[in-house]
Formats: C-alpha cells, sequence, structure tokens
C-alpha cells in the first residue's frame, strides 16, 4: 500500500510541478506581449512628435 501511496503521490507532484512551469511560461508571454505593446505605442508615439517638430 505504501509504494502505491508514494507513487501517487509522487505522480501529482510531478503534475503540479508541470502546472506550474505552464502558469510561469504563460505568466512570461503575457508580460512580453505588453512590453511589447508598450513599445510599439512609444514607437507611434515618438513618430507623431518627430512628425510634429518637421
Amino acid at each position: 500500500m505504501h509504494g502505491y501511496e508514494h507513487a501517487l503521490a509522487h505522480s501529482r507532484m510531478r503534475e503540479m510541478q508541470e502546472e506550474a512551469m505552464a502558469a510561469s511560461r504563460a505568466h512570461r508571454l503575457y508580460r512580453a506581449r505588453k512590453a511589447a505593446r508598450r513599445a510599439e505605442r512609444a514607437v507611434r508615439r515618438a513618430a507623431r512628435l518627430s512628425a510634429s517638430v518637421y
């Protein structure tokens, strides 16, 4: 019985680690997209400012 419980606990721990890794990847992707949008807005803002100067 002990071996079965150990295997079950180990399997559950591995599942939880995989879920945590997936969440971490999703969060990094979210942050990267957010940074890309911010950079895009900055580029557009700079282009408008540049156009207004000339």
